[in-house]
């Protein structure tokens, strides 16, 4: 009789123990210091709740992260920059590769070999923490005195200077379609920071 009370009170606190295991909350991976946009996005990306992905984006938060979604979801925020694929216009490297910039970008992202990954002089290396203040030239009312052409150039030169995976968040925005990579909402982004003031832009 005293066996078998044993017995069972041992069961039961196993399985206690494995419940508490269990429904403790998984912490979130380290990002490095100043972490690229892309490293932020996946990582918020692979968490299963809405409120461990608000964590990440507001732990990793940056104004680069906050331009990057007002381009995506803002409705206001008018791109002037062609829809789809990105011309790529590098003589030198064309006679080599084919493709397109966003075809060449995605290939390196999945660390195939492209056009891009020519980066003897630095190229392709920099971040949109860096460069996000440059988003003004791409959209309605920032930068209206430029041509298309200079435009579309400046915003070709900045890819080329990106690290790949940023490259291709851009390629992203523009045409509103960040949703088509990350599994990151509208809603996230307002729960996340509640800060940004949506509408008006343009």
């Amino acid at each position: 009789m005293t066996t078998t009370t044993k017995t069972k009170t041992t069961s039961k606190t196993k399985a206690a123990s494995k419940t508490k295991t269990s429904a403790t909350p998984k912490t979130i991976a380290e990002l490095p210091t100043n972490p690229f946009a892309y490293e932020v996005f996946e990582l918020a990306s692979k968490q299963r709740s809405n409120a461990k992905k608000i964590e990440v984006l507001q732990k990793y938060q940056h104004d680069s992260l906050k331009a990057i979604f007002i381009w995506n979801f803002d409705e206001t925020v008018i791109s002037l920059l062609p829809e789809g694929e990105v011309p790529y216009r590098d003589a030198e490297d064309q006679s080599v590769y084919t493709g397109t910039l966003s075809e060449n970008l995605t290939k390196e992202a999945a660390g195939g070999e492209s056009a891009t990954d020519q980066d003897l002089d630095g190229r392709g290396r920099s971040s949109i923490r860096r460069e996000y203040q440059n988003f003004y030239h791409f959209v309605k009312g920032g930068n209206d005195s430029l041509t298309t052409i200079r435009r579309e150039m400046m915003f070709i030169n900045l890819l080329e200077r990106l690290h790949p995976r940023e490259a291709e968040i851009l390629v992203l925005i523009k045409d509103k379609n960040l949703a088509a990579k990350y599994k990151i909402t509208h809603q996230n982004v307002k729960d996340a920071y509640p800060d940004i003031q949506w509408g008006g832009r343009s």
